[in-house]
């Protein structure tokens, strides 16, 4: 197929939504240490904020999906950028651990509703299925491509800005997703079984099927990792990291403090991520999706390990960042590709939004507890091994999966 096949309008509006989404929420761990300082909070307060925010997000995501499926995709999207919108200006003007963790659920949700859920969905609609994980890598590549400049972003505004600006700021430019949406027609391509199949019948065949249920367990690893990371780690290296040698490569390209080194990892992670889950959308066309899956859980656990292991200098920070962001969304495309390939396309979205709360209470707990075991122990060691043992829980439980279409009822 053509290049001109594999681009169409619709993977470059998706791509274009999920790059501003994951810009900004990817830089939430950039205000943890701003916004304590400022209240005087716990580390565990603002880290409540951000796992109440994975948290809303995974049980927004099949909501979100089955919205899209029954009142259109752009309804569920606009929807979704609203809400976005409203928390981070909300939560700009709050003053309380308790009120940043309310507002925190209506940015959670804004994110399922212009996230990987909704938009994954529409770009597997609109593509052949050769191109099909390789369209998928791409759209997942977008959101890593955000990640690339939203923590630096936040990282430089917060320099001349306070926090609450900032917010406001990341607000606007969510709005801005909107003007996408004309090019996000999307037919709904399925077989005439699936058409004729109500969402709860599929749903409860589908919950009883046990390769269903090992991916959604496999998931979960993926946003306790995550989502540690993305909330703690600019913090986690500021603390712990080696001084930065003044005349050193990073200074001579201003690096030249660890808090402007733990935003730039995020940074190197975020563009690691977008040949990284290129390329896993292109070896699942080509190979078992279970095994890519298996192999990219087994390499995060080595990698965590031998990070916690070794000394930690800038140089194994941004080492670390390189092979974790290589793998770190490489997960989204094998999963949702899976999830398409067993259970077909009519209701892929809600199918993969239900796997993907597995990938946010993940995430909720891998925050949460990150905020939690460091005022307790001050430290992040805990976290860190339990992310290795859930890493390698992952890569074991997704080796029993059948690949092999379910079935339909005859209609």
């Amino acid at each position: 197929m053509t290049k001109s096949n594999l681009f169409t309008p619709v993977l470059i509006a998706g791509c274009a939504i999920l790059l501003l989404n994951f810009a900004i929420r990817a830089s939430f761990g950039v205000f943890q240490i701003p916004i304590a300082t400022e209240f005087g909070w716990m580390r565990a307060d603002f880290s409540m904020a951000i796992a109440i925010q994975n948290l809303a997000w995974g049980i927004g995501q099949p909501i979100f999906s089955a919205i899209a499926e029954r009142f259109g995709d752009r309804r569920a999207i606009i929807l979704g950028a609203l809400l976005y919108a409203a928390g981070l200006v909300l939560s700009s003007m709050a003053v309380t651990p308790g009120q940043h963790w309310v507002l925190e659920i209506l940015v959670g949700f804004g994110i399922a509703g212009t996230g990987f859920g909704v938009i994954l969905a529409i770009v597997g609609r609109a593509t052949s299925d050769e191109n099909r994980s390789l369209s998928l890598g791409i759209a997942t590549a977008a959101g890593s491509a955000g990640q690339v400049f939203g923590a630096p972003l936040a990282e430089w505004l917060l320099q001349s800005h306070s926090w609450q600006v900032v917010f406001v700021i990341f607000a606007a430019i969510i709005l801005c997703s909107l003007f996408a949406l004309p090019f996000l027609r999307a037919p709904i391509t399925a077989s005439k079984a699936e058409l004729q199949e109500s969402l709860g019948t599929v749903l409860l065949r589908t919950f009883k099927d046990p390769s269903y249920t090992m991916i959604f367990l496999g998931f979960f690893s993926c946003g306790y990792q995550l989502g540690f990371i993305t909330a703690h780690f600019p913090a986690f290296v500021t603390e712990m990291c080696g001084a930065i040698d003044p005349s050193s490569y990073l200074a001579a390209i201003g690096v030249t403090s660890t808090s402007i080194l733990g935003a730039i990892a995020i940074s190197v992670i975020g563009m690691a991520n977008i040949g990284g889950a290129i390329f896993a959308g292109w070896l699942g066309k080509r190979y078992s999706k279970k095994y890519l899956l298996a192999a990219v859980y087994a390499a995060r656990t080595v990698a965590a390990s031998a990070f916690i292991l070794l000394p930690m200098t800038p140089g194994s920070v941004l080492l670390f960042s390189l092979v974790m962001g290589s793998l770190w969304l490489a997960t989204v495309p094998l999963t949702s590709g899976l999830v398409a390939q067993l259970y077909g396309l009519r209701y892929m979205g809600t199918l993969y939004g239900f796997v993907f709360l597995s990938h946010q209470v993940g995430s909720f707990l891998g925050v949460w507890l990150g905020g939690r075991m460091y005022d307790m122990t001050g430290n992040y060691t805990l976290v860190w091994w339990i992310g290795v043992g859930v890493g390698a829980f992952s890569a074991l439980v997704h080796l029993p999966i059948q690949e092999r279409r379910v079935v339909l009822a005859t209609a």
